[in-house]
């Protein structure tokens, strides 16, 4: 999960960030209105905690635009305003879920995977495909029945590859979806999570390298990585 943190007090964005880097949720940090309009114009995110008062245009406003696009992500109001008349004018303006200041990490992690696996397109909260299971609300992966452990990083890559079922994914695109905006593009850290991802899942290979083109789970394992 890739996650937009538009919050204007630095010290709480960068300790959120922190946070939840911690749990594999890669994340990006703009500290208002048009810093976030410009981050949403070229990245994707599966979610954005949205701060109401902010520089420039205000939570509200950036909730309104996203709601009016066909691939908008989910929204999560992160603010001090608690009255429920305040909660009511944050759902109207395009937010899924609502969370008010001072707030436990832990419920915040909770509910972006709540918002995470809710289904978007018909796409299922338990993605399978070619003997693997993954569960991304538990944060389980099971090959043929048999329990996977991975690191934070290991299961990021593998969601994103499972989303594809089967589809091509570059190095680009899982560099942008598993990783952030700090991501060095010139780094080997893809084809290093991408070899030991691959050991972890164990044989036959269910990972494929496509020459100059990317990585993608094969419907037959066993092809050479």
């Amino acid at each position: 999960m890739r996650v937009l943190i538009v919050e204007d007090e630095l010290f709480l964005a960068e300790a959120i960030r922190d946070g939840l880097r911690l749990e594999a949720i890669a994340a990006d940090l703009a500290g208002d209105g048009d810093t976030a309009l410009e981050q949403l114009a070229v990245n994707r995110y599966d979610v954005v905690v949205l701060d109401r008062d902010i520089p420039g245009p205000d939570g509200d406003e950036i909730a309104r635009r996203l709601a009016r696009s066909a691939e908008s992500p989910r929204i999560l109001m992160l603010t001090a305003a608690a009255r429920l008349d305040e909660k009511e004018s944050g759902f109207e303006a395009g937010a899924d879920d609502y969370l008010t200041k001072p707030f436990a990490l832990r419920e915040l992690v909770l509910r972006l995977r709540a918002l995470e696996r809710r289904p978007s397109a018909g796409a299922p909260p338990v993605q399978e495909y070619a003997g693997v299971r993954l569960d991304a609300f538990r944060r389980e992966v099971y090959r043929d029945g048999r329990y996977v452990a991975l690191t934070r990083k290991q299961f990021a890559v593998l969601a994103v590859l499972m989303a594809a079922a089967g589809g091509v994914v570059s190095a680009e695109d899982l560099l942008e979806r598993a990783w952030d905006e700090n991501a060095d593009p010139f780094t080997n850290a893809v084809r290093i999570t991408i070899s030991t991802l691959r050991k972890r899942l164990g044989e036959p290979w269910v990972i494929e390298t496509v020459p100059g083109v990317g990585y993608r789970l094969s419907a037959a394992p066993g092809a050479t990585p």
